[in-house]
């Protein structure tokens, strides 16, 4: 079952404004995502509304998983120090 991916306009801010080298592999692991919504290592943010956190070295891919519409939603991409504010 493949899920569609979907980014918020803040989320598509942030992608653009990653690194170059680091840009392949926050696109790869977000593709990835839509095979496999909860790959290893993914750890569901405390206190939060049913959001995940992906780790891709320094950044953080922030989502939400909506299984009524098979959709992935990106929130937030970011470095790990501000990413969570």
């Amino acid at each position: 079952m493949t899920y569609r991916i979907e980014l918020t306009k803040a989320a598509e801010r942030d992608l653009t404004a990653a690194p170059k080298p680091m840009l392949k592999r926050l696109d790869a692991c977000i593709l990835g995502l839509a095979d496999d919504p909860l790959p290893p290592g993914v750890k569901k943010l405390r206190n939060s509304d049913g959001l995940y956190r992906l780790r891709v070295s320094d950044y953080r891919i922030i989502y939400r998983i909506e299984q009524d519409v098979l959709t992935i939603l990106i929130v937030k991409i970011g470095h790990r120090k501000e990413v969570y504010r």
